[in-house]
């Protein structure tokens, strides 16, 4: 957890004020939005393993300090994690009550991806992402949707990459990214969707 936490704190370090209006991958957002999303994300999941009320995910949550807010995210969601017993509490999630220990997976899957999304619609590198964390929660997250319900997978098609391609591209591209060639850094607002994780 650590590892993508502090892989992504450069990224959001990067964003100027000529970015945040910048378009995404995601759908509908900008690279505002889809930073206060990544920030409340961490507070519901810090939240839930604390048993304290869960924040508005449609609240402003950088309130002028986007730098500082993802950082006391960062905080609160490794402090949540590192309690005895976390990996064994159950929370509940999009997807329903799960425990701990898939909560970590799904936390970290969307924590990297939206690093992804967030470097590639301001151009910064993606090659301080974690290859072994990513490499992890790709083999997590190609399970996960094999597993879910066809009608429950709200998220674009895979996408091209090769099979050589960082493992945060592999893993991106999974979760409907468009990777492949020159479109690595063209956000496209019209093929991806969010991932089974919330992403």
């Amino acid at each position: 957890m650590g590892a993508a936490l502090s892989a992504t704190e450069p990224i959001v370090a990067a964003i100027t004020g000529e970015h945040w209006e910048a378009p995404t991958c995601c759908p509908d957002w900008s690279v505002h939005e889809l930073l206060n999303h990544l920030v409340a994300g961490n507070q519901f999941f810090a939240a839930a393993l604390t048993d304290q009320a869960a924040p508005d995910r449609s609240a402003n949550h950088l309130a002028g300090d986007p730098l500082g807010a993802y950082q006391r995210s960062a905080t609160a969601l490794q402090a949540a994690f590192a309690q005895p017993g976390a990996f064994d509490k159950v929370i509940s999630v999009q997807f329903g009550p799960v425990p701990g220990a898939v909560a970590l997976h799904l936390r970290l899957t969307e924590i990297l991806v939206h690093a992804w999304d967030l470097a590639h619609a301001i151009d910064h590198p993606t090659s301080g992402l974690p290859a072994d964390v990513a490499e992890r929660e790709l083999e997590f997250s190609r399970a996960a949707i094999a597993n879910l319900p066809v009608d429950q997978r709200a998220l674009a098609p895979p996408q091209p990459v090769g099979d050589d391609a960082p493992a945060i591209d592999r893993l991106a591209a999974l979760l409907g990214r468009p990777v492949a060639g020159p479109a690595s850094h063209t956000p496209s607002r019209a093929t991806t969707r969010r991932s089974p994780t919330g992403s």
